[in-house]
């Protein structure tokens, strides 16, 4: 399983480097329709795999993460907040993972 974490691990951080770009678009009230597509296909992706690793926590953020960008409200900046401090409890989990024993 270490191994499978080694291989997708560059594009799990790309995932989040999406999600926080996303997260301070929607801050600073420039989020585009390109921009919130990619954020709810990061999202989902995310939620996918983040479970398979035991990161279900991780699922659960991406989960709403996804759900949140893919409605089709503007979220106004304090939804932005609460977004970028999703992605840095995503970010600090994956960084944090530890190998299975």
């Amino acid at each position: 399983m270490d191994g499978l974490w080694a291989r997708f691990l560059p594009e799990i951080r790309s995932r989040i480097v999406t999600l926080e770009a996303a997260a301070a678009s929607t801050m600073a009230q420039t989020l585009g329709a390109t921009e919130r597509a990619a954020a709810v296909s990061a999202a989902h992706k995310l939620a996918g795999v983040l479970g398979t690793f035991g990161l279900t926590r991780g699922t659960e953020l991406a989960r709403q993460m996804e759900l949140a960008f893919a409605d089709r409200c503007v979220p106004d900046a304090e939804a932005g907040a609460q977004f970028a401090s999703m992605a840095a409890e995503l970010r600090n989990m994956v960084d944090g993972r530890k190998p299975t024993a």
